[in-house]
């Protein structure tokens, strides 16, 4: 299993920022709210928004297994390209899990020696880089394969997001200029099972599908359909992703505080922001593997606590900032300022015990200064840059926690994802909020619409033209 080591959030390590040991005692204060919490986690799992928790167990993941492996098994070995269309949490995941879990060379294989496709997620509405995505896959008898072997994955609950939107409108008029009658078989959908506008257009257009399951928010989806398909096609353990996620959930159910790595981590994180003023919360990890894992939490984090008001409807602006840096990149750019700037952040280290490969330091170059590194390894250095911050920044009283891999494989990202998103919900529960809403997000989606013509939406365009006027204040 993970562990997670969080002696450094404490005062007996960093004096007046941490926080006294006392408070999280056994018998304790905050370790009766925190059983009390868990009371109401258990009676809420599987319900509402909530449905998220189950994904790992019984039906839903048997049904959601069985469609993605019986789609999979009949796609295989006719695309050399896989585009995800999505934005969010219907893309965060999905490159998460393809950074951690194949190697970085993924895409440059040869066919015969990948797992399966290349895989783009094109995220973002920049026209550059999905024009060159596009090309590249386009180039027909080239490295690209051509467009019939490229298979794109839209991924959209509703169909009516602008961006993946307009990504499928594209990606639709191309193939089907390409392939013909046949250009229905290079588009497969994640999508609402029963409604909806995409929905509907697959219906129509007879477009393959996979369920984007009711009640499971896009930033919660990746252990879903959502995540689950491109991770299968490229080749990725979804038995394994999902074992580890359910080995997880079981542990974060523990109504021990002490013995439940969400609900301690939830605790940390906000009696740290709101005691000692600690509201930036930095991941960290120590693999390049799990960089991206820490734009998915940032999401996770940001969308869902960061609210205006509570459930009694009192504003009162809760959220943190989640921030990524990358060991030991990272100590040469960012650490001057977690140690010596603001004391207002926690920094969580992802530590990795055992990497796949290591690389040999040689001996024999002869320069006095540099001998302490001959005959060791990369990894050993990696472990050594990592206990070095962690002792610089306790040095300089800055709380820190690390989360520890045995080694970084489907089983404990699966882990990883399902410690994250419990510890949000019991985030959310000491807060106070609703973790699952975000409707500070919507008000830009209906800026959007207006902005672009959709009909319905006249005034939001009114609205934008008349707070956003010309002003004299520019340079040009």
């Amino acid at each position: 299993m993970l562990t997670l080591e969080y002696a450094n959030c404490l005062s007996t390590r960093v004096g007046f920022h941490g926080l006294d040991p006392a408070r999280i005692d056994a018998a304790g204060e905050a370790a009766s709210a925190i059983a009390h919490i868990t009371e109401r986690l258990s009676k809420s799992r599987g319900t509402g928004w909530e449905r998220w928790r189950e994904l790992p167990f019984g039906d839903m993941r048997k049904e959601h297994v069985t469609a993605v492996k019986t789609l999979v098994d009949k796609l295989k070995g006719r695309f050399d390209n896989l585009v995800v269309l999505g934005i969010g949490g219907s893309a965060l995941g999905n490159i998460a899990l393809q950074s951690a879990l194949n190697p970085s060379t993924h895409n440059l294989l040869a066919g015969e020696q990948r797992n399966g496709p290349r895989m783009f997620v094109v995220d973002n509405v920049d026209p550059d880089t999905l024009s060159q995505t596009l090309a590249f896959c386009e180039a027909a008898g080239g490295d690209g394969g051509g467009l019939e072997r490229t298979l794109f994955n839209v991924v959209s609950k509703s169909g009516e997001t602008a961006e993946t939107a307009a990504q499928f409108m594209i990606i639709r008029e191309m193939l089907n200029k390409k392939l013909g009658d046949k250009a229905g078989a290079n588009i497969v959908a994640v999508t609402d099972p029963a409604k909806g506008t995409m929905r509907s257009i697959c219906d129509a257009e007879g477009y393959e599908t996979l369920p984007v399951p009711e009640g499971v928010g896009g930033r919660f989806s990746v252990l879903s359909p959502v995540g689950l398909f491109s991770a299968a096609m490229c080749g990725i353990d979804i038995d394994a992703l999902l074992d580890g996620a359910g080995q997880m959930d079981v542990q974060c159910s523990n109504p021990r505080l002490s013995e439940n790595p969400a609900a301690m981590l939830a605790f940390l994180l906000v009696e740290l922001a709101a005691r000692k003023g600690k509201s930036n919360h930095v991941m960290m990890p120590y693999a390049n593997a799990l960089y991206r894992m820490a734009d998915w939490y940032a999401q996770l984090w940001a969308e869902s606590l960061g609210k205006q008001a509570d459930n009694a409807g009192e504003d009162i602006y809760a959220g943190y900032t989640p921030i990524k840096a990358l060991g030991t990149t990272d100590q040469h750019s960012q650490v001057q300022l977690y140690r010596e700037g603001p004391n207002d952040k926690v920094i969580g280290f992802l530590e990795v015990q055992e990497f796949d490969t290591d690389v040999s330091i040689p001996t024999g170059l002869g320069v006095k200064a540099l001998e302490y590194l001959e005959g060791s390894s990369i990894a050993k250095l990696m472990a050594a840059e990592k206990k070095a911050t962690e002792y610089a920044l306790v040095e300089s009283l800055r709380p820190n926690f690390t989360i520890r891999f045995p080694r970084i494989d489907a089983q404990h990202i699966g882990q990883f994802i399902q410690l994250w998103q419990v510890t949000t919900a019991y985030a959310g529960l000491l807060l106070n909020i609703d973790a699952y809403n975000q409707p500070a997000v919507e008000l830009g989606k209906k800026a959007t619409f207006g902005l672009m013509g959709r009909a319905g939406y006249e005034e939001h365009l009114k609205n934008v033209q008349g707070r956003l006027t010309e002003t004299e204040f520019v340079i040009s």
